[in-house]
């Protein structure tokens, strides 16, 4: 490939740590795809005959198609995908292959096929994430009106309903979402002919290449085109903050299904036993989710490291940059496909959920807003009072709806027999009416204009 410059082969050393072949096989498609394009606007451009540019097509569908059949197989000597693909070619239809490379160096072609890949692994992972967001919205409407604690501090709060709480979880996953959209956007530029740094002087297209690979349009400089890995950090970064959501549902997952909180049951598909106890059953799945959100930052952490300080334009630190995506798309990918069937197949024990939120005076926002309301008392007054109610309610043992209305007029006179009616938990989620609260018919709207925006029946 390059021995005319030098009059040995490389160390042993040198060609083992110089090979990609191992991690970047898994571009084959997007080089085929790529050289496919190049050589149709070398033979438009009048570069590449027109016999030649169809031998060099249909060699290509040949190896497209042994790679989807037998693999890529790995030969170091070759280093990297680009170089084994045109070798194979070779082998196929002799010196012609040769041509394929004109006008075009692995530098650009490299950042060609990767954003291809980038690109495509956003597709997908948009898709799963889609598939996430139904399944939430399902049991978000199964659970409109499921009274469960709300918390802050993990201290129970007020009372919510569990599907103001999944509604949550689907908000994040639309942000995720429109975070890899941007990404596409971003990244959507074809580097093909930008060649090793300066461009090239042959009458390329690359309008026509662009286009033919479903890009908006070629990069605009040569130098920025392949030195570039913004497109792969901004997937990283997406990924990372998808990973976080996850991170935080597994969590909850997690907890809820211990037997201090007994709030779910999971599925025997996403549980694990242990090789001792016979009584465990352990929430390994979420705790592989959380766990997987660690990595998928450190894959983001370090790409990040490796285009820190790199002159232009390309340098061979940037073959480091397609593991971490790779590491991370693949776990992101399972984190993603866990937590969906984890959504589908909890049990939610509405019981457990309401009997806690019934527990540490969740309520008590809603007797200082009854005070504010209808005693016309000023906020900061009423919610000295409230917390005067909820300590003789404490040391009584009792929830502030049990409270004989004697005692609570003993601390206000101005509190009546209509307090009572804003004190169970079914009142307070009732009265949180506004827009993005948790009243069941605000969380029933919200999964109305959710199914909406998915495309599922409502």
């Amino acid at each position: 490939m390059w021995g005319g410059r030098f009059a040995e082969g490389p160390a042993a050393v040198m060609r083992e740590i110089n090979a990609s072949i191992p991690f970047d096989k898994r571009l084959w498609r997007q080089d085929i795809a790529g050289s496919q394009a190049h050589v149709a606007m070398l033979a438009k451009q009048g570069i590449v005959s027109a016999p030649d540019a169809q031998a060099i097509a249909d060699g290509l569908a040949q190896v497209g198609a042994e790679y989807a059949a037998d693999g890529v197989p790995e030969d170091l000597a070759l280093e990297d995908i680009h170089m084994a693909t045109e070798s194979r070619l070779a082998t196929l239809i002799g010196p012609a292959a040769g041509r394929l490379h004109t006008a075009r160096s692995r530098n650009d072609q490299v950042a060609t096929d990767f954003r291809l890949w980038v690109r495509d692994a956003i597709d997908s992972v948009d898709a799963g994430l889609a598939a996430l967001q139904v399944a939430l919205v399902k049991r978000a409407g199964e659970h409109a009106a499921s009274v469960m604690p709300g918390f802050t501090h993990l201290q129970v709060a007020q009372p919510v309903t569990l599907g103001h709480h999944l509604m949550a979880y689907y908000e994040m996953i639309a942000r995720d979402r429109s975070r890899f959209v941007d990404a596409r956007a971003r990244g959507n530029r074809s580097p093909l002919g930008s060649a090793a740094l300066a461009g090239t002087g042959f009458p390329i297209d690359r309008f026509a290449t662009a286009e033919a690979l479903g890009f908006d349009g070629p990069t605009a400089n040569s130098l920025d085109s392949v030195s570039d890995r913004d497109f792969a950090l901004d997937y990283l970064m997406a990924a990372t903050q998808c990973s976080l959501h996850l991170s935080r549902l597994a969590e909850e997952f997690i907890i809820w299904a211990s037997q201090p909180f007994g709030f779910v049951s999971l599925p025997d598909a996403y549980s694990t036993g242990s090789s001792i106890m016979p009584q465990k059953r352990n929430p390994d799945a979420a705790e592989l989710v959380r766990g997987h959100s660690g990595r998928i930052a450190g894959c983001m952490v370090s790409l990040t490291m490796t285009m820190k300080g790199l002159p232009l334009a390309y340098s061979k630190d940037m073959q480091d940059d397609k593991p971490p995506v790779f590491e991370a798309h693949d776990l992101l990918a399972l984190s993603i496909a866990a937590m969906t069937g984890m959504v589908e197949t909890v049990t939610f024990r509405k019981d457990r959920l309401r009997a806690a939120a019934e527990m540490g005076f969740a309520t008590a926002t809603d007797l200082a807003d009854w005070l504010v309301r209808v005693a016309d008392i000023p906020f900061r007054e009423a919610h000295h009072i409230t917390g005067m109610a909820v300590r003789l309610a404490e040391r009584l043992g009792v929830a502030l709806d049990a409270l004989p209305l004697d005692k609570l007029r003993e601390i206000d006179e101005r509190i009546d027999q209509r307090v009572f009616a804003a004190l169970g938990v079914d009142a307070s989620v009732a009265s949180r009416n506004s827009h993005g609260g948790t009243a069941p018919d605000q969380v029933r709207a919200r999964v109305a204009e959710a199914k909406a925006a998915l495309g599922i029946e409502p």
